[in-house]
């Protein structure tokens, strides 16, 4: 594709330039696995009214309705990227829910749920993983029986991201028993708040409880909570998490990532002299950089597929596993980078970054696993996109 821009898209990007710098005083960071707090939802409605989130969503739903326009997209990012801005809220509801309501949900759930989401006055939380369907999720179990105009939920699930704090669950359940596995799951909307719903934190290594087990215990659902249909699940979750495979790999987040690693790099000093100055550590730097450069032009290559209408192929199967694995090699430069200081956490007057490098080390060794595990991730590289023979199946006793 030709990268040059039209002077109409570099009058847009001096625009978005503009706007980063009057509001300065007013970033805010959003939250990922917790409740927002005023600042960053402040933020968050600024950005929906200057169309620099939710760009692309009807007005209708809460977006700012602009038509869509891959390249202004792009431009957003970039700018956002280099002023070190914060580009809003990003969970789970906004960055999986909403697309997966845009693209098959009904007119009501769309009314309903899209534009408190996107505003963050609704958190929510993934009903996916149980503790005995985590990569083969089609083997879930938590059942929802029919009673009249409810479905009946009883189950597990586990490893359920901001459910402490969330206000409302999309959760596969089964709702068919005799139908094959992948054609008898459904994928339901509703309350946390609802009677026999049990929350229990898992603590990390992190310190904290950024997971949950949740159990159902005859949670009472109206039918009118599932989306698309019954037994149509196993396609909306795929929905679902072509959104977070992309939301774990955004290019922007981790090239903004890369740029506070090496300004940490240029402050860090080993008898007097910057750790960008030592050869071993630069070197260290540079192939990281390297790695970075080689994830944003691979979004290129999805920006030409997406422009052209066509599927983004191999360059879209790659991006979570490269994007969670890039995420952790640079925290872990980081760490080593602080020398003595890496070990510390929690709180403390040596702390950098209030101890950021740290939690991200750790956190972001779980989503190598969480979302699909490298392995997995490997598998479906291998087979979709290089259509190599699939793995074989263990023989049944």
């Amino acid at each position: 594709m030709d990268l040059r821009l039209t002077p109409e898209m570099e009058a847009f990007r001096d625009e978005v330039r503009g706007f980063l710098e009057a509001h300065r005083d007013h970033y805010a960071p959003g939250a990922a696995a917790d409740r927002p707090r005023e600042a960053a939802l402040a933020w968050q409605r600024l950005l929906i009214e200057h169309g620099y989130a939710a760009r692309t969503i009807p007005k209708e739903y809460g977006g700012y309705g602009a038509q869509p326009d891959i390249l202004k997209t792009r431009i957003i990012a970039e700018e956002f990227t280099r002023a070190g801005a914060p580009r809003g809220l990003a969970n789970q509801g906004i960055s999986m829910l909403v697309p997966t309501l845009l693209e098959v949900g009904s007119e009501e759930q769309k009314q309903a749920w899209i534009g408190k989401t996107l505003r963050g006055e609704v958190v929510w939380c993934q009903g996916y993983s149980e503790p005995g369907a985590g990569s083969d999720l089609a083997s879930l179990q938590t059942k929802a029986v029919e009673d009249g105009d409810d479905f009946v939920i009883s189950g597990q699930k586990i490893w359920t991201s901001t459910a402490a704090q969330a206000d409302m669950i999309f959760c596969l359940v089964r709702t068919e028993p005799d139908a094959p596995k992948h054609d008898g799951i459904s994928y339901l909307l509703f309350s946390m708040k609802t009677p026999g719903i049990e929350v229990r934190p898992l603590k990390t290594m992190t310190g904290s409880a950024e997971f949950n087990e949740v159990f159902f215990t005859d949670v009472r659902v109206p039918k009118s909570s599932v989306v698309l249909g019954r037994g149509k699940g196993w396609f909306v979750a795929n929905a679902t998490l072509k959104h977070e495979r992309g939301m774990l790999g955004d290019p922007n987040a981790t090239e903004a990532r890369l740029h506070s690693l090496i300004e940490l790099m240029k402050t860090e000093t080993v008898d007097g002299r910057p750790l960008i100055a030592d050869p071993v550590f630069r070197d260290r730097a540079m192939a990281l950089q390297s790695k970075v450069l080689a994830m944003k032009f691979n979004g290129l290559r999805g920006l030409t597929a997406s422009m052209r209408g066509e599927p983004a192929g191999m360059a879209g199967l790659v991006v979570k596993l490269q994007g969670c694995e890039l995420n952790h090699q640079i925290a872990a430069l980081a760490i080593d980078a602080l020398g003595e200081l890496g070990v510390l956490y929690e709180d403390g007057p040596h702390l950098r970054a209030k101890g950021s490098w740290q939690w991200n080390y750790m956190f972001d060794l779980g989503l190598i696993i969480g979302g699909g595990t490298a392995q997995i991730q490997k598998n479906i590289i291998a087979e979709r996109g290089l259509g190599m023979p699939r793995e074989p199946k263990l023989a049944k006793a």
